[in-house]
């Protein structure tokens, strides 16, 4: 290539320019649009705030030649990589690009992403990755796999170092899952996302199952189901909001403390909060009302909704300060943890332990979930796994009692006996081994078997217990409870115990790492 002059060679930049910003070509842009879905460069675009964007390998072209791929060659070679901002904070970002090869990912499309990838733990700023790929470039071959090891190896590097965050937008198969699968929050987006290990046509093969893809791995199988998506999304517009919202949490990397927003103190005592709680005991209650009042006005995200709702997870402020909130949900199967919410709960707190974010608990728990199920499936190793995850955590914790704390699920539930920093309980808070009534049946069988009246001695011994125990005194007295409060103080509390503990050190025995039950 010998060009004369200057205009020829800014001509020809031009023209590379224009070719890689095509693409795969307006008919292929034009199939993406039809099928609902934005291109590769207008989701970048989209995520990043005005004119910040600044490519890298715009150019990149891949090296392979069989099969024909040596008359296919397209600039930036299906992935768009580079960094910009995300209201004014650093990002880097990688958008696959369906129109080209089916966003296959080759040798020289990884070498890309791994480029930004340790451009962003050098430099300590989140990483987010907009995944539409068929898989694995099959004319390629061991390269292209070897190109996605390359990107799983350093997932594992940068977890805990810097957030990590994957938006699945078209298809994600086979290999092509572990990379979101190791990074910290999966996004989805209904009807036109779906991630599986193996396809529809392998499952019928194999097992002799119909099932679609949206069935087998569609947003709603892995954000109800699975648990392997954290966010499903009506459109891609909404999922990058929220990719945007949920970044705002965050600090840039694990020594940052997350940003915080302009707050004007004023009452902040919470009425509502006294009249939350049942007379009776056994009816629920909406916990995400008590979270509400508590938090800054209309500033929580919750994760996971649609996954094990029997406890919730999110990210929230309190007076301008980013929080995690761990909490169980008495409307759904009693606020019971089962191996589920167990998982759930377990990662979003190592999560915000992570990135210097403090947690705040709310516990109305009557326990582990008993049965066959459970116990098969593994509820001793899998709420292991929350009760290992609060006790690692060394971030500011925070726990509200506001009724049920029995058995196990007490101390699992960011108890005063794992290292929690401030322990409130309400007046209706119930601190027990279990509930009065088993409890009951159990020190006093012999007494009610041997009554004239069996029902009414139980009655009677069920008071007695509850009298004794069904109450947050002897909790307070022991200094497992720091204080009961009044529930409309709740937030008044928090408010000032996390100011308190903003500047908490904390450093484990020196270890390589733990070994979490898994």
């Amino acid at each position: 290539m010998r060009l004369k002059t200057e205009k020829e060679k800014i001509a020809l930049l031009k023209k590379f320019n224009q070719e890689a910003e095509q693409g795969g070509g307006e008919r292929r842009i034009a199939s993406q649009h039809d099928k609902g879905k934005l291109t590769a460069r207008e989701r970048v675009e989209l995520l990043l705030d005005e004119g910040t964007f600044q490519e890298i390998g715009k150019l990149v072209v891949h090296r392979a030649t069989n099969f024909g791929l040596d008359k296919q060659q397209f600039l930036g070679d299906g992935v768009v990589t580079g960094y910009g901002n995300v209201n004014g904070r650093l990002v880097y970002v990688y958008s696959q690009d369906f129109t080209v090869f089916g966003g296959s990912l080759s040798e020289t499309h990884a070498e890309k992403i791994v480029k930004i990838m340790d451009l962003a733990l050098q430099n300590g700023a989140p990483i987010i990755g907009l995944n539409d790929s068929g898989g694995a470039r099959i004319q390629e071959g061991v390269v292209s796999l070897g190109g996605y090891a390359d990107i799983f190896y350093r997932n594992t590097l940068a977890s805990g170092v810097i957030p990590q965050i994957s938006a699945i937008m078209g298809p994600c198969a086979g290999g092509a899952v572990y990379s979101p699968a190791i990074t910290d929050f999966v996004f989805m987006v209904e009807n036109t996302s779906y991630m599986f290990v193996t396809g529809p046509n392998v499952v019928k093969t194999v097992t002799q199952e119909q099932v679609t893809a949206e069935e087998l791995g569609g947003a709603s199988a892995h954000s109800v189901k699975s648990g392997v998506t954290h966010f499903a999304s009506r459109n891609e517009v909404e999922c990058i909001r929220d990719i945007k919202k949920i970044l705002s949490y965050m600090p840039q990397n694990c020594e940052d403390a997350p940003a915080e927003v302009n707050y004007t103190p004023s009452n902040e005592l919470r009425p509502k909060l006294d009249e939350i709680i049942p007379e009776n005991p056994n009816h629920p209650y909406d916990i995400k009302e008590v979270i509400r009042e508590v938090v800054d006005q209309n500033d929580f995200f919750e994760v996971h909704e649609n996954y094990a709702d029997n406890i919730v997870v999110g990210f929230a402020r309190v007076a301008g300060r980013s929080i995690g909130i761990v909490a169980n949900q008495p409307q759904s199967m009693a606020g019971v943890l089962d191996i589920d919410a167990s998982k759930k709960a377990a990662r979003f707190v190592r999560f915000c332990d992570c990135f210097n974010i403090p947690l705040v608990v709310f516990e109305d728990v009557p326990g582990f979930l008993p049965g066959t199920d459970q116990e098969w499936n593994g509820i001793i190793s899998n709420g292991a796994k929350l009760l290992f995850a609060f006790c690692e955590a060394t971030v500011p914790r925070i726990t509200v009692i506001t009724r049920k704390a029995y058995g196990g699920a007490y101390d699992v539930m960011n108890s005063k006996h794992i290292g929690a920093d401030l322990n409130f309980a309400w007046p209706t808070a119930e601190i027990a081994v279990m509930g009065a009534k088993g409890a009951a049946e159990i020190i006093f069988k012999a007494e009610i078997q041997a009554a004239d009246d069996p029902e009414a001695k139980l009655a009677e011994k069920v008071d007695e217990y509850t009298e004794m125990f069904a109450h947050p005194y002897a909790a307070a007295n022991r200094g497992f409870i720091d204080e009961v409060i009044l529930p409309r103080n709740t937030r008044l509390k928090l408010i000032a115990g996390l100011r308190m503990l903003e500047n908490k050190v904390a450093n484990l025995p020196k270890k390589k790492h733990g070994n979490i039950p898994l």
